[in-house]
């Protein structure tokens, strides 16, 4: 029998006196036929679980606590769970490890699965953590802190790394750097797990005031695609997988022409096929969808669709490219859409479900 299809939800829920809702980790059960998402389960007691990833292999899930104190440490948190395939019914594995510094806001898992890299969001550093053959993770094995601020007094008055993204061969380590206004450059050594500044190039610049928020690879390796979140841009950029250097090649506007209200880009997400881009845009409260070329890594405007809520702080897409979900903040729910296999348009299921501000969301 053919296991069900989970869509795991994390929410804010701390402080509850600016509005947040958020009661844990939703598990819902998808059923793909009928275009619906059926909530199953709900794991509690994980505070402010605002970036989750899945481990397939190991049926775990992977979470950040952004929070600013843990156990009496100026730190957030990453904890793994364990996933039941049968009821998606989640289950703590091991203790929750101190992040390496304050408001943790982004995972990603090293390919081999023996490291987990985070982004702390204040105070702007990154930390590994080991992982366990059974997905537990361990105390961090290395940190490192970034030092600087930007232009705008208010977002860059420090550093604030915001994201971490490995290579498909996992040698190289890019770090979005919102407050410096750089995309890090680091090679990680899967063997230790420690990290060292790019000799060849440790970073590259974004325009000024731009603040990087998201970088992905194309699932060629050979490009990558930011999302700045302070001037609503998506950046493209050609990768060398031996040197690990990174050159500009276009950056584009995020939002329709003639929109001038306050908007702040946030998610960027990549099709399975390589063949467009979907950014969030919260303000707007849009997903912006790109066209993509493989072979030279071009990126070109295709259109809007409205997210179905306020505040679309994250998109996410199914493994194989069918669907995609929006997580809308600020209106408490998540809303699926189906996507268009001949422009890759997002496409209105009709279907949405009411969760307490929901931050992140990951098919499993």
């Amino acid at each position: 029998m053919t296991a069900p299809d989970f869509l795991f939800v994390g929410t804010y829920g701390e402080p509850a006196s600016a509005g947040r809702r958020g009661r844990g980790i939703h598990a819902l059960r998808f059923d793909r036929a009928a275009m619906r998402l059926e909530p199953v389960a709900l794991a509690t007691g994980i505070r402010n679980p605002s970036f989750l990833i899945c481990d397939a292999a190991r049926d775990v899930l992977f979470c950040v606590q952004e929070v600013a104190d843990f156990g009496g440490v100026a730190s957030g948190a990453v904890g793994a769970l364990r996933i039941d395939r049968a009821s998606g019914a989640l289950s703590a594995l091991g203790a929750a490890q101190a992040s390496g510094g304050a408001d943790p806001c982004h995972l990603v898992l090293a390919p081999d699965g023996r490291h987990v890299l985070v982004a702390n969001y204040t105070g702007g550093s990154i930390a590994v953590l080991p992982v366990g053959a059974d997905g537990a993770v361990s105390p961090a094995c290395a940190v490192v802190r970034h030092v600087g601020s930007g232009p705008d007094p208010e977002r860059q008055d420090g550093p604030h790394a915001h994201c971490v993204a490995l290579d498909p061969s996992g040698r190289f380590a890019l770090v979005a750097e919102l407050g410096l206004d750089r995309i890090m450059v680091y090679g990680f050594d899967a063997a230790t797990g420690l990290l060292a500044p790019n000799p060849r190039q440790p970073w590259i610049a974004a325009a000024p005031a731009a603040g990087p928020r998201q970088a992905v690879f194309h699932p060629g390796g050979r490009f990558v695609y930011a999302v700045n979140e302070l001037d609503s841009t998506v950046s493209a950029y050609g990768f060398d997988p031996q040197a690990g250097t990174l050159r500009a090649l276009r950056t584009l506007r995020a939002l329709p022409a003639g929109f001038a209200g306050r908007n702040h880009a946030a998610e960027l997400q990549i099709h399975p096929a390589g063949r467009f881009l979907y950014v969030s845009n919260r303000g707007h409260d849009s997903i912006a969808v790109f066209a993509l070329d493989p072979a030279d890594g071009a990126i070109e405007p295709r259109g809007h669709v409205a997210s179905g809520g306020r505040t679309p702080r994250h998109v996410c897409l199914s493994p194989d490219g069918d669907f995609l979900v929006a997580a809308n903040q600020d209106s408490d729910c998540v809303v699926l859409f189906a996507i268009d296999p001949a422009n890759g348009m997002p496409v209105p299921t009709g279907h949405a479900v009411r969760i307490g501000s929901p931050v992140c969301a990951r098919f499993f």
